[in-house]
């Protein structure tokens, strides 16, 4: 088995609850490529910089934290004209945490001003350090701060 692999999506708190809710990702407006590039025992950290995706209300805060729980990725059939692509995640009790915080400690922030630069792109890797850091913060749970590592 390959060493596990750390992502994090981009997706508004409101849909990133009702993925937790039903234990599932959908990234990019629901493209299948980037779900190919996880695999199962990947890790994943969500960051919402908005509620919801239609609105202008700020979040700005990691919103979820989870593993990719297997390497199925299959369409879902949300309206007529709509089937996005979705894979199973299990997700880990956290809390969301802001991200303002943790910048200046971020790898994958080079430039500390324009710190938004890397979510605009939807769905990106990060290394193991920044996923731990990131996770720990969100997590008081010795035990599930541990399974990163």
């Amino acid at each position: 088995m390959s060493a596990a692999r750390y992502w994090v999506a981009a997706i508004s708190k409101t849909h990133t609850q009702r993925g937790v809710e039903g234990g599932f990702i959908q990234v990019c407006h629901g493209k299948p490529g980037p779900l190919k590039r996880m695999k199962k025992g990947d890790f994943l950290l969500v960051y919402s910089s908005k509620i919801t995706m239609e609105g202008s209300e700020k979040c700005q805060a990691f919103t979820a934290v989870g593993k990719i729980k297997d390497d199925e990725i299959y369409p879902f059939q949300m309206t007529e004209g709509f089937r996005p692509f979705r894979r199973n995640v299990t997700f880990l009790d956290s809390t969301e945490t802001s991200i303002l915080p943790l910048i200046e400690n971020l790898e994958f922030i080079t430039d500390k001003k324009s710190w938004g630069y890397p979510f605009r792109f939807g769905f990106f890797e990060i290394s193991q350090n920044d996923f731990i850091f990131i996770a720990s913060k969100m997590s008081k749970d010795e035990y599930i701060t541990r399974q990163y590592i």
